[in-house]
């Protein structure tokens, strides 16, 4: 399954639409349920009116990371300052994750 968060922006062919935070986690939720692979998560950040369902496309990978789930992710936003904030979450994560892995060999 390849997902595809953004407000304006049409999905590509092949993506499942989601226009907020809300909408998004719950696609990742049924698609885990039903052992469905989440091939790649395309997010944009700001997503203007749908903000009040559950934020910005950080808030997601916020989401995600707090479950320890992040899936491959593409950053399609033009907001620059979201860009940098959403990537530096994204490398944080690994980087941690990397640690950890490292500590326990």
């Amino acid at each position: 399954m390849k997902i595809w968060l953004d407000d304006v922006r049409v999905a590509p062919d092949g993506y499942f639409w989601c226009k907020s935070v809300n909408q998004c986690k719950n696609l990742i939720l049924d698609a885990e349920a039903v052992g469905e692979t989440i091939e790649i998560l395309d997010c944009d950040h700001d997503l203007g009116e749908y903000f009040p369902d559950g934020g910005d496309g950080i808030s997601l990978i916020d989401w995600l990371i707090e479950r320890d789930t992040l899936y491959p992710i593409v950053l399609h936003t033009a907001n620059p300052v979201g860009l940098a904030n959403m990537q530096r979450t994204i490398d944080a994560y690994y980087r941690r994750k990397a640690m950890k892995q490292s500590s326990e060999v």
